[in-house]
């Protein structure tokens, strides 16, 4: 089954100036709701490595307006 991707909340925000990539502790450009809860954060390198993976999870996506995000283009860019 394929999971159904909700339209951005109004409330979505990209990660915050001192918030760290969860997997390399680089600066964070990319913020992933999932539907189990919580948030995911990644680098600019992590999210496009992760961009097929992701887009699968996601409940919700907010892109750092300086990141060039491969993940689809129905999810939010803020």
């Amino acid at each position: 089954m394929t999971p159904t991707l909700t339209p951005p909340s109004e409330t979505a925000v990209p990660p915050a100036a001192g918030e760290q990539c969860d997997r390399c502790g680089a600066a964070g450009k990319l913020r992933v709701a999932v539907a189990g809860g919580g948030d995911l954060v990644f680098c600019g390198h992590h999210a496009n490595k992760y961009a097929e993976q992701l887009v699968k999870i996601a409940t919700d996506v907010s892109v750092d307006p300086e990141l060039d995000w491969r993940g689809t283009p129905l999810m939010s860019e803020n």
